[in-house]
């Protein structure tokens, strides 16, 4: 059987120590990727031999777009699009896709399939449940939508809320009033929100009461109109909680859920996230996301422990 070729024109000339990298470290990076492919620049020429060179060939292309769309090509991006073109998505669009324009000109965007497609469900949806494990980037993208929702005037306010629960510790063992005991359970939603806007944006957020941090038992009998709700760590809700939380979503308003069902820390394991979609799957307006491994954008080892997490199957019930 003749051997599969493939031939990519690069289209400046420019372009091409961008894309070979210094000392053609992100030619072997690629060929490191795809051990059985042969690649070889020639000109302006880059020639792929062997079973995949189809896919490294696609992965070539989208290099090139993501070069003439100003992207800088980093290993992280390199993988990326790698792992891209191997489930035949086009890295281009995705890690193109602006989602904010964030304080100090700093453009939020998707870095991963996963991610892009988190984002579109986001945009679609009444109510969103972002389902995935940590560093997938469920909470900042979620709070990237919804100071975007914000600027464009679709909302008049931001509410970020999640469970005051946490593995081993009681709100009653620490010190201070109740907002004191609950923030450092907000922390990181206040975090991704200063990254988005800054602490003077955020101050005059907070002053218009544009931004209302709360924990989720500040919800109970309120109606939230016209507002841009997060609802973080929802794993560690009740179903009772649950229920709750999504029957607060009034008129104008929606909703992000995010969570990871293999860190429950709720007493008795009952969480209002396992099993969700099988009771709302079939609602419309509802849509659901899920995250893996393959999405998680913080250090390499992150990915590789999650990955190593669900192999065995082991969650927090599990491991007790």
């Amino acid at each position: 059987m003749p051997e599969i070729a493939a031939t990519v024109r690069v289209p400046a000339n420019h372009l091409l120590g961008p894309l070979v990298g210094e000392h053609d470290a992100n030619l072997r990076r690629l060929e490191s990727a795809f051990p059985g492919s042969r690649i070889h620049l020639r000109g302006n020429e880059v020639s792929v031999l062997g079973d995949e060179a189809e896919t490294v060939a696609r992965a070539f292309e989208e290099l090139i777009l993501l070069l003439e769309h100003g992207q800088r090509l980093d290993g992280r991006t390199i993988d990326r699009t790698i792992d891209m073109a191997r489930s035949n998505v086009r890295a281009s669009e995705v890690l193109t896709h602006d989602v904010l324009r964030a304080v100090g000109g700093r453009v939020v965007r998707p870095k991963s399939a996963g991610q892009k497609r988190y984002t579109d469900v986001m945009g679609q949806s009444i109510i969103t449940f972002g389902i995935g494990p940590a560093g997938t980037g469920k909470s900042w993208l979620a709070v990237a939508m919804a100071v975007r929702a914000l600027n464009d005037g679709e909302v008049t306010r931001i509410i970020l809320t999640r469970p005051a629960v946490e593995a081993g510790e009681r709100l009653g063992f620490l010190p201070g009033d109740l907002m004191a005991k609950v923030d450092p359970y907000l922390r990181p939603l206040y975090d991704a929100l200063y990254d988005m806007v800054g602490s003077e944006g955020m101050e005059r957020l907070l002053e218009r009461g544009a931004v209302e941090v709360a924990p989720l038992a500040f919800m109970r009998g309120r109606t939230l109109n016209s507002s841009f709700i997060i609802l973080d760590e929802a794993q560690n809700t009740t179903p009772e909680q649950m229920k709750m939380f999504l029957t607060r979503i009034g008129f104008g308003s929606r909703a992000v859920v995010t969570g990871d069902v293999t860190q429950v820390d709720v007493d008795g394991g009952r969480s209002g996230l396992a099993g969700i979609e099988e009771l709302l799957g079939g609602i419309s307006g509802i849509g659901f996301v899920h995250l893996s491994s393959r999405d998680v954008v913080r250090h390499r080892i992150v990915a590789d422990i999650v990955t190593a997490y669900d192999r065995v199957g082991l969650t927090r019930g599990d491991s007790a």
